[in-house]
């Protein structure tokens, strides 16, 4: 069991929030991008306002704690753990709901190579707690633009887990997956469910366009965010986005162990 404090004293030693790697810079690149409407950087949601740079800076201080003053434009990026075990327990309590109604749930991952234990763990335990785990559309290749131009990748669930690969690599044993913040796969899947006939998902969780692309369509959906994701916060204050907790999403994957723990006992799904 990891109690708050020991959360919080974890957080900041593996650097999940206090001073954070991403950079002050990526973030406000990010934000004017999001403030452009650029879709790399929505992720999929459709903002029903317009958020110029100074209103994006104040909604993330609020949501993360990063600083709201525009001429602070270098530097490291600083996450408040205390906003981060709040949210961590608005998402505990959302999983515990998911779980108390056997609901089905869909899990999906832009992050594989870091966050992919993580999810497999919350859907190992609502699998156990009834609920039904989703895996439409496997194997379906779909054209997700990148930097680099457009590339195809297969859909494919790991341990309950939905995650992009590039074609060829579909063996649980190779590389788990690709990095991606396009909304396509959980549209992809969400189409794949509604074609079927068979019950939509009572609840998403994941990050990038897994999170908002469900929001979205209206699928109640939870995930982690960093500080240059400013669409997940953009998405919780508009209502689209049940819960975003603001860590480092690209640290160790087994940094984020005690993070399972603190959620599975917080929802009381603890082994």
């Amino acid at each position: 069991m990891t109690s708050a404090d020991e959360l919080r004293a974890h957080l900041l030693e593996a650097r999940l929030a206090g001073p954070v790697a991403t950079t002050r810079e990526q973030s406000l690149r990010r934000y004017r991008l999001f403030a452009a409407r650029d879709p790399q950087v929505l992720l999929g949601l459709e903002p029903e306002q317009d958020w110029p740079l100074a209103e994006l800076l104040k909604l993330m201080h609020d949501r993360c704690g990063v600083s709201d003053d525009p001429a602070h434009i270098s530097g490291l990026d600083v996450i408040d753990p205390d906003r981060t075990i709040d949210a961590l327990d608005s998402f505990a309590a959302r999983v515990m709901a998911v779980a108390e109604a056997g609901a089905p749930v869909l899990l999906g991952t832009g992050h594989p190579h870091r966050l992919l234990d993580f999810y497999a763990a919350l859907a190992d335990a609502l699998s156990a707690a009834g609920c039904r785990i989703l895996t439409p559309a496997y194997g379906r290749c779909i054209d997700i633009t990148t930097r680099f131009g457009v590339r195809t990748y297969n859909l494919d669930y790991v341990r309950g887990v939905a995650l992009m690969r590039d074609p060829g690599a579909r063996s649980a044993r190779s590389a788990p997956g690709v990095h991606t913040h396009s909304p396509l796969p959980i549209r992809t899947a969400l189409g794949a469910v509604a074609d079927a006939l068979t019950p939509l998902p009572a609840l998403v969780i994941g990050d990038h366009g897994w999170v908002c692309g469900a929001g979205q369509l209206g699928i109640e959906a939870i995930g982690l965010a960093d500080t240059d994701d400013p669409a997940l916060f953009v998405g919780e204050a508009e209502g689209r986005v049940s819960v975003a907790v603001p860590l480092d999403d690209a640290v160790r994957s087994d940094y984020y162990r005690p993070l399972t723990r603190y959620v599975l006992n917080r929802a009381c799904l603890s082994q």
